[in-house]
């Protein structure tokens, strides 16, 4: 299992940046599930939900699991405001 870790800022300035270079370690990884650490966010906004669903969706078309690891309290209220959280379970 390869990890990723999310950026410490990681808004819609940030994100397509992100979900690119993040795209790529995907593809790096031949197989598997693909884990990404969102721990060291500090300042994010909603596109950090929007960037795990996309990646969630490139995981899933590559016939992957997306799992996600040490989530800040605040990504995970703002997951569930958005109910999404059957789709990112924290």
């Amino acid at each position: 299992m390869s990890e990723a870790r999310l950026p410490a800022r990681l808004t819609t300035s940030e994100a397509p940046d992100t979900l690119q270079s993040l795209r790529r370690a995907l593809a790096a990884q031949p197989a598997g599930d693909f884990t990404v650490d969102a721990g060291g966010l500090s300042s994010f906004d909603s596109s950090a939900v929007a960037l795990l669903l996309e990646l969630r969706r490139d995981a899933q078309r590559a016939g992957r699991a997306l799992n996600v690891t040490n989530w800040p309290p605040r990504l995970r209220e703002l997951v569930a405001a958005y109910g999404v959280q059957e789709l990112l379970p924290a």
